[in-house]
């Protein structure tokens, strides 16, 4: 029932681009971060999203809410499911499970300064996919995932080296 609905509404959205592609390119709501206390930021969107992060006692922080690499973690394992369960529904399989976990390592040499031989970046980002469905085999079941990975913009952009910039406005 709810593949379908997100069947309907893809193929919707196929059809929009397909017919004017200049549909396609869309930007994306801005995140902006604002120190609150400590290293806690608050992070909110144009349309009402927000969020918090800290960072740890151990470097400073209070460790009540999530840090910010837990976040991208967190946006690569949802994304990636987002991605697998629209192609799921695209293809007319219904899943029974989708659970997908991310995991890293860090150096905190690099956040902290220490070393400058080593980088402040996540470590071997992992994802690790459990699915079930019983109207699908494991082929199928196979497919879906690496559709999924290989169109997750989360994944696609960790994938690859974006450029990124960094304007400074001294108020």
């Amino acid at each position: 029932m709810f593949e379908q609905a997100i069947r309907e509404a893809m193929d919707n959205a196929s059809k929009a681009i397909t017919a004017d592609p200049d549909k396609a390119r869309v930007k994306n709501a801005s995140a902006t971060a604002s120190l609150k206390d400590r290293l806690t930021l608050s992070v909110t969107g144009p349309n009402g999203e927000a969020v918090e992060t800290d960072m740890p006692k151990g470097v400073g922080g209070g460790g009540g809410v999530p840090q910010p690499g837990w976040l991208l973690r967190a946006a690569l394992a949802s994304c990636t499911a987002t991605a697998i369960a629209m192609r799921a529904a695209k293809v007319g399989i219904e899943l029974d499970k989708l659970e997908v976990v991310v995991e890293s390592h860090s150096d905190n040499r690099g956040l902290l300064g220490l070393d400058h031989e080593v980088s402040a970046a996540l470590i071997g980002l992992r994802a690790k996919v459990h699915i079930r469905a019983t109207n699908a085999s494991k082929n199928e079941l196979e497919s879906i995932v690496r559709w999924g990975d290989a169109h997750s913009p989360v994944a696609c952009t960790l994938r690859s080296a974006i450029a990124t910039e960094i304007e400074m406005v001294v108020e």
